[in-house]
């Protein structure tokens, strides 16, 4: 089914693909739907009956997911089959009550694609409203919170749109766009040096990071021309340890810190000078953000 001019504009200000968006969409519907049509809707609602609805929080955090909702809709009602009357931005902050977009379709279909648009809505917005809280408490250090791989299946794309729009900043999307060496990595090669020289042998401009859990591994790391390293479970005596060896160096290295990280005590790691805070919950842990469907007027019977 073809996609709306405007939904395709949410997409696109969204910087997320229409055809990486609408099949995951899709196999969400079908999810729904499997079993037959909307049983419920289909007998209390009739036919033609159009409403005026509201997707609101309630409860406050940050929006995701609009654009996504309004492919949903698309696909359920038809694009040419119900409007957007306003909808909020993705990345805007909500409260309790705020409407995250409104829109006027027929009643059927729109209940149709309700719990669907509202599972990505909802799961989406968690994701944004966790990471938010995550910068907030690394305000004013210049340390990033950054996402990792460890997302829904099947969700990476749009998990990872949703840390953007709390405020945080993506690590690798895959497997191929960059090397990050772990420790398997490293007793397999033989050392830290080994695995590096490895991975530059296969591919010698592929970005490259190598996680560390001693300050022996950094700086063996650094001698081996890595920009990035990834400090791993560390203490914060220990990471101020690493933080102080590294930056005597004259060459600069970008330092993250990761593993065992919590809300509660991110700021003392991201005041010891560490570049990034890797926090895989943004993605594994995030509880939703409450949004719901509130039908707001039942408007006249229209044929369509």
């Amino acid at each position: 089914m073809t996609l709306g001019a405007e939904t395709r504009r949410l997409l696109d200000r969204a910087g997320l693909a229409a055809d990486i968006v609408q099949p995951q969409v899709q196999r969400a519907l079908a999810e729904d739907l499997a079993y037959g049509p909307d049983v419920t809707t289909e007998a209390t609602v009739p036919h033609g009956q159009r409403v005026r609805a509201s997707f609101a929080s309630r409860r406050a955090g940050v929006l995701s997911g609009v654009g996504v909702a309004a492919v949903t809709l698309d696909l359920v009602v038809g694009a040419d089959r119900w409007s957007l009357l306003r909808a909020a931005e993705d990345g805007d902050a909500l409260t309790a009550g705020d409407v995250a977009l409104e829109v006027e379709a027929p009643t059927r279909e729109l209940l149709t694609a309700e719990r669907t648009a509202l599972n990505f809505l909802c799961h989406m917005s968690g994701v944004a409203s966790l990471t938010a809280r995550w910068v907030a408490e690394v305000e004013g250090t210049g340390v990033f919170v950054r996402d990792t791989r460890k997302t829904t299946p099947g969700m990476r794309v749009l998990d990872k749109y949703a840390v953007r729009c709390g405020g945080g900043v993506n690590h690798r999307m895959g497997l191929g766009d960059a090397a990050l060496i772990k420790d398997n990595h490293v007793l397999s090669a033989g050392g830290v040096s080994e695995a590096v020289a490895a991975v530059r042998a296969l591919n010698p401009t592929i970005s490259l990071e190598v996680e560390c859990d001693s300050l022996a591994q950094v700086m063996a790391a650094v001698a081996a021309d890595v920009s990035l390293v990834l400090l791993d479970n560390m203490s914060v005596d220990q990471l101020q340890e690493v933080v102080s060896a590294v930056r005597a160096q004259a060459r600069p290295v970008k330092l993250e810190a990761s593993g065992g990280l919590a809300l509660e005590s991110v700021r003392g790691v991201a005041e010891t000078g560490v570049d990034y805070v890797a926090v895989g919950g943004l993605t594994h842990s995030a509880p939703i953000l409450d949004l719901g469907l509130d039908v707001t007027r039942i408007l006249d019977k229209v044929a369509r």
